[in-house]
């Protein structure tokens, strides 16, 4: 028999990796000759980068680059194993959890980081880049990126702007004359799960302002200069950005990539589904195994587990899901293709325990299921 374990990341107990690890313990130890095919998944969030890394035998590089703040903070960005493909997640260098509560000001962080990340991945020969934008803590448009990448953003004297998302009214010009021409040639994929546009009360400010430290007053002071920004981008490139389905993802770098990079935006999971390979190795398999630490009825909305199961259900493959919680209204999962949920706690525990025994707990409960899958 022949199983694929594609399992997201159990968060703060276990990477995605190491979730297919425990599981084929367990199932080893009821059936020795399964064949176990691992692919670590995600859905284009945190861990994304990661889970490609894992699948695709890949390599992670650490580099110092500046934080939302302008602080120097260390980052991570990876080639996956084709050698030609680079990836990295923006939060981190320019992630809302590099910054204390008390610090979070979006008229001030930027995303020059990232666009440091992204010029080493240039630096490898890459012909593709998967940037994932999820968990920032910047509202600039991703000007701050351009900038590292050689982008001027000039105001009517001719200087160049300052960080942050509140010098953006002060937007004249945009020169980019100087900006790293290695980027005319590759492909870059935008992992993004938001439908936001740039402005207005569902855009970048209004929405996810608050969480960044804004004020109402200052989430006025945003949405106007993001209007700005993108009134500039159309008058001197012809390009509308104002009103574009996630154009306001990560305060608007989402618009920045586009414009910019040539950037596509695509479902984080599908990203992730498409570059580990998890439709090929399903084909021939005999069951799915997936899974994450809370499944409950928000998993239907671009999470993992349901991404997975409708692989698996274009093949008509059996699928089961282990999770380190089992929420509300679970039902409609097996409607949309998941056949099982399993909880893996043995018992009442504190977080700070079931987050430390979530390997155990995954081995257990999957020697469990291919016990009685034995009986079958």
């Amino acid at each position: 028999m022949k199983f694929v374990l594609a399992p997201d990341s159990f968060k703060e107990s276990m990477t995605a990796k190491e979730v297919c690890q425990a599981m084929e313990k367990g199932i080893k130890k009821a059936n020795s000759e399964v064949d176990c095919i691992h692919v670590p998944m995600a859905d284009g969030g945190e861990g994304t980068m990661q889970s490609l890394i894992d699948a695709t035998n890949g390599k992670i590089y650490s580099l110092k680059v500046v934080g939302p703040l302008g602080r120097e903070v260390d980052a991570m960005y990876g080639i996956l194993g084709d050698n030609d493909t680079g990836i990295l997640e923006m939060a981190s260098a320019s992630g809302i959890q590099l910054i204390s509560p008390e610090e979070r000001n979006p008229l001030k962080s930027t995303t020059y980081g990232t666009g440091q990340l992204i010029k080493a991945c240039l630096d490898h020969g890459i012909k593709k880049l998967l940037i994932g934008i999820g968990g920032s803590a910047t509202n600039d448009g991703g000007v701050g990126a351009i900038q590292a990448l050689g982008g001027r953003f000039l105001d009517k004297n001719g200087n160049e702007l300052s960080f942050g998302g509140g010098e953006l009214d002060k937007l004249d010009y945009i020169d980019l004359s100087n900006l790293d021409k290695r980027l005319e040639n590759i492909i870059v994929e935008v992992a993004c799960d938001v439908s936001n546009p740039l402005c207005g009360e569902k855009g970048a400010s209004n929405v996810f302002g608050p969480q960044k430290g804004a004020t109402p007053e200052t989430i006025r002071i945003l949405d106007k200069n993001l209007a700005h920004y993108a009134h500039i981008i159309e008058k001197q490139f012809n390009k509308k950005v104002l009103n574009i389905p996630g154009a306001g993802a990560a305060g608007g770098l989402g618009a920045g990539l586009m414009v910019f990079l040539n950037g596509t935006l695509k479902k984080g999971i599908k990203m992730v589904i498409e570059y580990a390979g998890l439709e090929e190795k399903i084909k021939d398999c005999d069951m799915v195994w997936t899974g994450e630490g809370s499944i409950d009825f928000q998993t239907q909305y671009g999470k993992t587990p349901l991404g997975v199961a409708q692989i698996a259900k274009k093949y008509n493959k059996p699928v089961i899901a282990l999770a380190g919680r089992i929420g509300a209204d679970i039902e409609v999962l097996y409607e949309k293709g998941i056949d099982s949920i399993f909880g893996i706690m043995k018992g009442a525990a504190s977080i700070e325990e079931a987050l430390s025994e979530g390997k155990e707990n995954v081995e257990r409960t999957s020697e469990n299921i291919v016990r009685l899958l034995n009986l079958l």
